[in-house]
């Protein structure tokens, strides 16, 4: 199953994998556009037979940006380099997505920093200013116009980051999100759903959603929790949930082969949506074992891809299948 084709909408995958999306933090001058090192960086692996490339999280605001050297979508001068970008993957026969971030509190940029709530991350990063509605307009608003840009350059998939304590994961949680107002308490889900439905209305391609399904606190969100987050989701035509956890607040995790696929198992099934499994998944085996068992719909691939970026290649042979080689790699497949 790792092998076969996945659709989505009018999208074909050619196999099941995704190459994660991790911060590279190589934008040199600091403005947020592509460089040489995200051209090479994502089309090896394209080369490398990666069925989907999901590209970083890249900010939709200067603001939101985890670092300065973050890649960004706030401004359509971002574009061109994007293009060039997805231009080159599809040459290899993958398709690519962007995953649209906002860091909320845990951004470092200089400057201000907003959050749902004025609650620093921990006593080593600032405290954050409590987002007006204004704010939160303005937000949402970069949300889709990132949105209209990624469409521009060519992208096939989008993915919003609700996850690991960035700023719609503070949202979320009632451990960051304190609001009394249409934002907050029951309705901590709105600010989310809000900005699903702005992306629709310039966005017409697969819509993922990163979640980090476990809080890890006593105080915090399970995997339960978002059973019925992604019930909403769902509902407003999001195709799948890419399931993480944790890094909303500082926690110890148990971190272990597999660890989080019982969560994508879970919300897959009881909410009844595609998931992506992501999360110390290294083997060929291990991932085939989490889709012929109906636990998640793709296999979110990181740090194991760059560590290898022809991981497909080794993961079919693990498995005894025979992967086509890139003509120019023929005599060394």
């Amino acid at each position: 199953m790792l092998f076969s084709p996945y659709t989505i909408r009018d999208v074909t995958f050619k196999n099941r994998i995704v190459m994660s999306p991790m911060c590279m933090y190589a934008c040199d001058g600091e403005d947020g556009t592509v460089h040489n090192w995200h051209l090479v960086h994502y089309a090896t692996r394209a080369v490398g037979q990666v069925g989907l490339i999901i590209v970083e999280a890249t900010a939709v605001t200067p603001q939101g940006r985890i670092s300065v050297r973050d890649l960004g979508i706030w401004d359509d001068n971002h574009i061109d380099g994007l293009r060039t970008l997805t231009t080159l993957v599809h040459e290899q026969g993958a398709k690519i997505g962007i995953q649209l971030a906002h860091a909320g509190r845990k951004a470092t940029v200089s400057g201000e920093i907003i959050a749902p709530s004025p609650i620093p991350f921990d006593e080593t990063m600032r405290t954050p200013k409590e987002m007006t509605k204004e704010d939160i307009e303005e937000t949402i608003h970069a949300f889709q116009q990132g949105a209209r840009r990624a469409k521009e350059a060519g992208f096939d998939v989008i993915e919003i980051h609700a996850a690991h304590g960035y700023l719609i994961n503070e949202f979320l949680s009632p451990l960051t999100n304190k609001r009394t107002d249409e934002y907050g308490g029951e309705n901590r889900y709105r600010f989310l759903s809000e900005i699903i439905e702005a992306v629709k209305e310039v966005w017409n391609g697969p819509l993922f959603v990163r979640i980090s399904a476990h809080d890890y606190h006593p105080d915090g969100l399970t995997v339960k929790d978002y059973v019925e987050y992604a019930k909403q989701m769902k509902a407003q035509g999001v195709d799948l949930i890419d399931v993480s956890s944790g890094a909303v607040v500082p926690a110890k995790i148990d971190a272990y082969p597999g660890y989080q696929v019982p969560f994508a198992e879970t919300i897959r099934r009881e909410a009844n949506v595609p998931t992506g499994a992501v999360g110390l998944i290294t083997s060929g085996l291990q991932a085939e074992e989490i889709l012929r068992n109906g636990r998640a719909d793709l296999i979110f691939i990181g740090r194991e891809l760059l560590r290898n970026p022809y991981w497909p290649k080794t993961a079919s042979s693990e498995l005894g299948i025979s992967l086509e080689a890139p003509k120019p790699y023929v005599r060394g497949w």
